[in-house]
């Protein structure tokens, strides 16, 4: 709206872009939409799952670590790593990966997990807890205030009476 103001001659392009925006987050609160979404996510999984088994089979011998693309790291390994700790996150890697369904892609995000960048730039699922839960906590806030700030409440109160009983029985104890 600001800069609807400042630049009047914008305002169309502006107004377009707030409703495809506004049909996104919409979209994305449609279960069947997202069950769309998850099923193609798997016929993806399944198409690296097979291009990781080519390359497994095309450098088989040769002692080297296997990629996307071949014994280099490329950007591909880059945004794949970052799509797999993004699922991870969200508690996907389960039906994904971890089941054993697909052990190429299940080695490959091992291995890029100990990479030191990827753990310097992505880190460990926790630190990134945060920043992805935040936006979306306050979105819940407006749908459903009570049960919300209940249940944070009450998460809180458990948490923080937990650690204190830690850090008195460690005490104590040890």
């Amino acid at each position: 709206m600001k800069l609807d103001h400042e630049e009047p001659q914008l305002t169309e392009p502006y107004l377009s872009k707030q409703k495809k925006l506004m049909a996104k987050i919409l979209d994305h609160d449609n279960v069947n939409y997202l069950k769309k979404i998850l099923g193609e996510l798997g016929m993806v999984l399944d198409q690296v799952e097979a291009e990781l088994e080519k390359r497994k089979l095309e450098y088989q011998g040769q002692k080297c670590e296997l990629w996307l693309c071949g014994p280099e790291f490329t950007l591909a390994d880059i945004c794949l790593g970052a799509l797999l700790h993004r699922l991870k996150f969200l508690g996907l890697s389960r039906k994904y990966w971890e089941d054993g369904s697909r052990p190429n892609l299940q080695s490959f995000f091992m291995r890029v997990q100990k990479r030191y960048a990827f753990r310097k730039v992505l880190g460990d699922i926790h630190t990134t807890l945060l920043s992805a839960v935040l936006p979306n906590a306050f979105r819940m806030v407006k749908k459903k205030p009570p049960s919300f700030f209940g249940a944070s409440f009450l998460m809180g109160s458990l948490g923080g009476m937990g650690y204190f009983a830690y850090w008195y029985l460690k005490k104590k104890y040890m």
